[in-house]
């Protein structure tokens, strides 16, 4: 991504704890850990996932060496980053798991996705990446999606209302890249619903 510097690129530095549970720490290191993740969000919000890393550190008022201590490379911050959007869409897939209408349920799950990829901009394209890096960090909150995807998605497809050779992995892809498309297309804000429209079309038998 932009601006990486050389222990970015090296990429997951040995096994990294999952970024969304941090090991127990002391008080100085947990506040640092929680300013750090604080104007990552401030500053992916505002510039998108390709945002200066020394520059949150900065903002945080630590070095980036303490930076990279908590976040070995940028996808492990993205990761801690997205911890809180992926705890709500899984709670969110369990409430829909009781929706009368499965082909719903599962496309307004997939439009939740969208929504919260679309809070930081790049962050739709880091996941459409990760999808095929099962040693990226971001790649560590696809299992527990994939899980709740499949249930919301073979409720539909027991239903009849949903093809049977449709794969959950797909979907994800796919979704990613309708919330890629109405990133890169802002002024047309109705985008992603009719590219999600077209999508249920194509799940029908």
């Amino acid at each position: 991504m932009a601006g990486a510097t050389a222990p970015e690129r090296a990429g997951t530095q040995g096994p990294v704890e999952n970024p969304g549970v941090p090991r127990a720490m002391r008080a100085d290191a947990r506040r640092n850990y929680e300013r750090l993740l604080a104007e990552a969000r401030s500053a992916f919000a505002e510039h998108g996932t390709g945002a200066s890393l020394e520059d949150v550190a900065r903002r945080a008022g630590v070095g980036i060496g303490t930076l990279y201590r908590h976040f070995p490379n940028r996808h492990a911050l993205m990761s801690a980053v997205f911890q809180d959007a992926v705890d709500e869409l899984l709670a969110r897939s369990r409430e829909l798991l009781d929706a009368p209408q499965p082909c719903a349920a599962l496309v307004d799950w997939l439009r939740d996705i969208i929504t919260h990829a679309s809070e930081y901009r790049g962050l739709s394209r880091a996941l459409m990446s990760a999808s095929q890096d099962n040693g990226s960090d971001l790649a560590r909150c696809s299992g527990p999606m994939h899980e709740a995807g499949s249930a919301l998605l073979l409720r539909a497809q027991k239903a009849g209302a949903v093809r049977p050779d449709i794969s959950i992995g797909d979907l994800l892809q796919l979704t990613n890249a309708i919330a890629l498309a109405a990133e890169e297309t802002p002024d047309e804000p109705q985008l992603a619903n009719r590219l999600l429209t077209l999508t249920l079309r194509g799940l029908k038998p």
